[in-house]
């Protein structure tokens, strides 16, 4: 497997990283199972494993710590704190009270001294950014944490952490983790670009569109799924058609190109220059498996025309897709009673 370098940190990790938000009763709730996905995604070669507190309330990050005794030393582990994860209202967030408990609490959970890195989850308007990253500066002083990261941070939110860091002689986000997929290409737009500029590594999730793009749907079927937000599965949004339109497409394209969809969906993914990882969460074996061919796939620029044929480039087909302005578009911030 050829490794790629994690912005400038120095780090190298597998094109795929393995993501753990379906080991647990979120997915899989068979821990021996999910212990043996772990194992088999090692053995692949894969030694990017992402996870975070939020996920199945912790429990999976209390599996991933079992499936990595023996060989903590050989992966690079991602973490991620922000959500709630409690009644207390400071049980979440990015205030220094919070960060330094959440840490500690995930290094229990994990098994482990350190956390290669640590990232927040989401971005918190009533934090003050310096408050976040001075918090996870001492983390990395401490050796709890080696590197810091940001995900779903708007452009402008990775420029302010940019400036402050280098302002007040903090330790920056090395790393971004935004939603990208061949049906959500926003980041395209400005976020790649300014993670580009700063040097830093981008780490994508949800490559198959929470499972728009898995192969499954199109045509005369439909997602009904009701587990995340209802807009992004209602047959009546008229974004929603486009993309049941668009899936119909890329199959086209897909299948032309002697690929499955998922192959495509991936391979999509890792062909951008900016990106250096993607993250896979697989709920079963068979879906692992289903990810790993894409990384023998290299795309055409024929075949890349193709797609941007269908879905333009910077183009999110369904804004409700993307992890942007959940806290800067609210009725509050709108100045809306």
């Amino acid at each position: 497997m050829e490794y790629r370098p994690l912005g400038r940190t120095g780090v190298r990790v597998s094109p795929l990283c393995l993501g753990t938000m379906m080991l647990g009763p979120w997915g899989n709730d068979d821990e021996q199972d999910a212990v043996r996905i772990v194992h088999a995604a090692l053995d692949a070669g894969i030694n990017f494993v992402d996870t975070a507190d939020i996920y199945s309330d912790g429990r999976s990050e209390e599996i991933v710590g079992a499936a990595l005794k023996g060989r903590r030393d050989d992966v690079v582990l991602a973490t991620k704190f922000f959500n709630p994860m409690g009644e207390d209202p400071n049980s979440r967030g990015g205030s220094r009270r919070w960060i330094m408990r959440a840490v500690e609490d995930s290094l229990r959970r994990l098994g482990t001294d350190y956390i290669d890195l640590f990232q927040v989850h989401r971005p918190s308007p009533d934090t003050d950014i310096a408050e976040t990253l001075g918090a996870l500066s001492d983390l990395v002083h401490q050796g709890k944490v080696r590197l810091i990261g940001s995900s779903s941070f708007a452009a402008s939110g990775i420029v302010e952490a940019q400036a402050v860091s280098r302002e007040r002689g903090l330790e920056r986000f090395t790393t971004e983790q935004p939603p990208y997929s061949l049906l959500v290409r926003g980041i395209e737009a400005d976020v790649l670009p300014t993670a580009g500029r700063h040097g830093m590594g981008v780490i994508t999730y949800s490559p198959l569109c929470a499972g728009w793009l898995s192969g499954k749907w199109g045509g005369g079927t439909a997602p009904t799924s009701r587990s995340r937000a209802a807009n992004r599965f209602d047959m009546s949004v008229p974004a929603n058609q486009r993309k049941l339109e668009a899936v119909d497409r890329l199959q086209q394209v897909a299948d032309d190109a002697g690929l499955t969809m998922p192959e495509l969906a991936v391979a999509f993914v890792l062909r951008h220059p900016a990106v250096t990882s993607a993250i896979v969460g697989p709920r079963t074996m068979a879906h692992l498996e289903t990810a790993l061919p894409a990384l023998d796939v290299h795309l055409s620029d024929e075949t890349l025309d193709l797609i941007d044929e269908i879905v333009a480039p910077g183009v999110t087909l369904n804004p409700d897709d993307d992890s942007y302005g959940e806290a800067e578009l609210t009725r509050t911030a709108r100045r809306r009673p």
